[in-house]
């Protein structure tokens, strides 16, 4: 194994372009990015060959703050990951006959109605529906839109395999998390027959799929000789940005799970067995493992109270009084909108609890309440999953929060650490190094994701917060959001 030895990160997102360069210690050597405008138009298409030439430009950076400080020939391999559900069709000479189809546009959502239609034919009741943000849903929408240029597809890919394309000279390969959302079976490791023959979306269209983090080439001589790199760079499939902060956030082995909280909560987490939910709540990526499972679930509750309620309020100030105010005794539901998703399924859903409180209790409460939402995921995965959950990272802007994250943890009974990177530039760089340094993803997570701070379950709290919980479930009860049946404590 080399002593010396370095891995890039590319993450191409909705709002930018980011380029990382981490080392064998877990340190960032180079983290740089440019930002673009986020309009109506950039939602629905964005254009490939900006994504290109950007990547070009932050390379061409990293190879310039780097250069003399390191060996360059011992950048050992690159990882992409970008935006899930994002596709691509390319003509034959692997030139995009059409901007990028964005994740986040809806006018493919009459598509995905007629893909889960196809699909509940071909697997009965076990399979994922598809809506607008599915791949395979744009895939169809593009071919009823744009039948000309349809009659030009040679292959469609997804946004990451285009910078692979780019960077490798080789086209048409993908990985299971890009190709999940595209129809792609993840159990008999094939594209399901339904995809052409009910929706006419050619077989030779699709991608070859291969496991994350597999090497698909070296760099293209000529993309090196461009960026100032070696040609001996090797590069590795992609994968998507949820699954990249996840193996940045360090949950990558079995019982390992990674909760996000932003504007939304995201739970992600390794499992032995694939999560089947008839419901819908939680998908099931394949790990790059063969075998394991990276099963996940998002939210429509998260900390976006925090902007809607308290705007231009000190937040340190707010947590000061927190810390001296839990327990509250009081118990809040911080739902921002009209339904929820995940972990409980309920269009009906509304927020509770928040009126005639002060300011100062009504932050503590509310997220003393996303905490216990958060148990409850966990205990839906455990009853899912049949497995333990061992231990909980954290990552998004709510675990810059300490009162937030011993409230979690005490909720939770259970240890919470935060990485000090958790971006998915990192997550693709540590993807690069599994296959190319390290012997698979679990043992190259263990050495480059770098612990920032564990927190452990105040035990006198947790006793109080365990009826605290017990208050919470009830309420969801009573308001039928679930049932008596889905108490899995």
């Amino acid at each position: 194994m080399d002593r010396e030895a370095y891995f890039i990160g590319v993450d191409v997102g909705t709002q930018g372009v980011r380029v990382v360069l981490l080392d064998l210690k877990g340190s960032l050597l180079f983290d740089d990015g440019w930002v673009f405008p986020l309009n109506e138009k950039s939602r629905q298409e964005q254009d490939p060959d900006e994504w290109w030439a950007y990547c070009v430009e932050l390379l061409q950076r990293m190879v310039v703050a780097v250069r003399g400080t390191i060996d360059l020939s011992n950048i050992k391999a690159i990882g992409v990951t970008s935006t899930s559900g994002t596709v691509i069709p390319l003509d034959a000479e692997n030139k995009p006959l059409h901007n990028a189809l964005m994740y986040s546009d809806k006018r493919s959502e009459d598509a995905g109605k007629a893909c889960t239609t196809a699909a509940s034919k071909y697997y009965g009741n076990s399979f994922n529906a598809f809506n607008s943000s599915s791949g395979l849903a744009k895939m169809l929408w593009f071919s009823q839109s744009h039948p000309d240029k349809a009659k030009k597809i040679a292959k469609w890919i997804h946004a990451a395999d285009y910078i692979t394309g780019k960077l490798s000279g080789k086209w048409g390969v993908t990985d299971f998390t890009n190709a999940f959302k595209s129809g792609y079976d993840v159990n008999k490791l094939r594209w399901p027959s339904y995809i052409s023959a009910q929706l006419e979306i050619k077989e030779e269209w699709l991608p070859k799929v291969e496991p994350s983090g597999t090497v698909i080439g070296n760099l293209d001589r000529i993309q090196a000789d461009l960026l100032g790199l070696n040609d001996n760079t090797l590069v590795t499939v992609g994968i998507t940005d949820g699954c990249a902060s996840q193996i940045a956030a360090g949950a990558i082995k079995p019982g390992d799970w990674n909760t996000t909280i932003g504007t939304t909560l995201v739970i992600k987490g390794a499992t032995q067995k694939q999560i089947v939910d008839a419901k819908g709540r939680i998908y099931s990526h394949r790990h790059a493992i063969d075998g394991l499972w990276m099963p996940g679930g998002a939210s429509n509750t998260g900390a976006d109270w925090v902007s809607e309620k308290f705007a231009n309020q000190d937040l340190t100030k707010l947590n000061a009084s927190a810390a001296q105010l839990i327990p509250t005794g009081k118990v809040i539901y911080p739902l921002m909108q009209q339904g929820e998703r995940f972990p409980i399924l309920a269009p009906q859903a509304v927020g509770f609890g928040m009126d005639n409180l002060s300011k100062e209790e009504m932050f503590a409460a509310a997220m003393e309440g996303v905490a216990y939402l958060e148990r409850y995921a966990y205990e839906l995965l455990k009853e899912l999953s049949e497995e333990k959950v061992e231990v909980v990272y954290t990552a998004g802007g709510a675990s810059n929060s300490d009162v937030w994250l011993k409230i979690r943890s005490s909720v939770l009974n259970k240890k919470i650490v935060k990485m000090k990177y958790v971006s998915g530039g990192v997550g693709a760089a540590i993807l690069a190094a599994s296959k190319t340094h390290f012997d698979n993803i679990i043992a190259a997570v263990a050495q480059l994701a770098t612990i920032e701070k564990e927190v452990k379950p105040d035990q006198e709290l947790s006793k109080k917060y365990d009826e605290g919980y017990r208050q919470f479930l009830q309420q969801l009860i009573n308001r039928e959001f679930i049932t008596q049946e889905e108490v899995y404590a």
